[in-house]
């Protein structure tokens, strides 16, 4: 599998994670010092990898049980050397994001180091 192909797969990876609500998923597709950063209605939150696999497990039932609309776009992948970034519109409770995914190729797998997320919708 090319590291465009791996790349890719760790996006749906991520997104099955917050659609399944699954914390083991969070934790596979994200590096273990990963942080997650961004604004949802105009507060900053920041949160560990922890954090995030507990608010995504926390989300109950999971959209995938409530039947909610898949959307996932991959508008830009660039990779350089062992690092990418990719730009990922996702929906997630209601609203839509525009992610900034930036990913470290370690140990021969591809993962999230960083995750900067923006509310496009709500």
């Amino acid at each position: 599998m090319s590291d465009r192909e791996q790349i890719e797969a760790g996006v749906q990876l991520y997104f099955d994670s917050m659609y399944e609500s699954s914390a083991d998923k969070v934790k596979e597709a994200f590096h273990e010092n990963a942080m997650i950063t961004g604004y949802l209605h105009g507060s900053l939150g920041e949160m560990t990898v922890n954090d995030f696999a507990d608010f995504v497990t926390a989300q109950q039932p999971s959209p995938k049980e409530k039947g909610e609309e898949v959307l996932l776009e991959i508008v830009s992948c660039e990779i350089a050397g062992q690092t990418a970034c990719v730009m990922v519109r996702d929906g997630y409770l209601g609203m839509t994001f525009l992610d900034t995914l930036s990913f470290l190729k370690v140990d021969g797998r591809w993962k999230i180091y960083n995750k900067l997320y923006h509310v496009e919708k709500d």
